[in-house]
C-alpha cells in the first residue's frame, strides 16, 4: 500500500529563485535529476541512464507545481508536489513537498528528499 507523507523544509530565498529551480526543466536538472527534458506537458527525469516520465499537471506562479508520474498506473498516490509557503509570523520561505511511498519505503523516501534538498540549497548558495 502506497502512503502520501508530507516533508517541510526552510529555505531562505527569494520565492521567484525557489520557484524557477522547482518549475522549470533548467532548474530541476540543477538539483533534482542529473538531466530533465520536456515534451509538451511530459518531463523526463534523468538520473545516469535511466529515465522516469511525468505529466506536468499544474503551476501556480511561486505557489505550487505538481507532477504526476506516467509509469504508475494509479495516479492518486503517484504524484509529488511542491509548495512555497511564506510563514506569516517569521516571513521565511518554506517547500513543502508532498510524494507517496510504498509503506515500507517512507522513511528511505524522506532520506532521498534530504539529500535532495541539500543539493538544491547548495545550488542556492544557502548554508546547511
Amino acid at each position: 500500500m502506497r502512503l502520501r507523507f508530507e516533508i517541510e523544509y526552510t529555505l531562505n530565498t527569494p520565492t521567484r529563485v525557489l520557484f524557477d529551480r522547482l518549475s522549470t526543466a533548467e532548474g530541476l536538472a540543477e538539483w533534482f535529476a542529473d538531466n530533465v527534458t520536456v515534451d509538451g506537458d511530459i518531463y523526463t527525469f534523468w538520473w545516469d541512464k535511466t529515465g522516469a516520465r511525468a505529466r506536468l499537471i499544474y503551476v501556480r506562479e511561486n505557489k505550487s507545481v505538481r507532477f504526476d508520474w506516467l509509469d504508475f498506473a494509479d495516479t492518486e498516490t503517484n504524484f509529488f508536489e511542491f509548495r512555497l509557503i511564506i510563514h506569516e509570523l517569521t516571513g521565511d520561505t518554506a517547500l513543502m513537498i508532498t510524494d507517496h511511498a510504498d509503506e515500507d519505503e517512507v522513511e528511505d523516501a524522506k532520506d532521498l528528499w534530504d539529500t535532495q534538498i541539500s543539493n538544491l540549497k547548495n545550488v542556492l548558495g544557502l548554508t546547511e
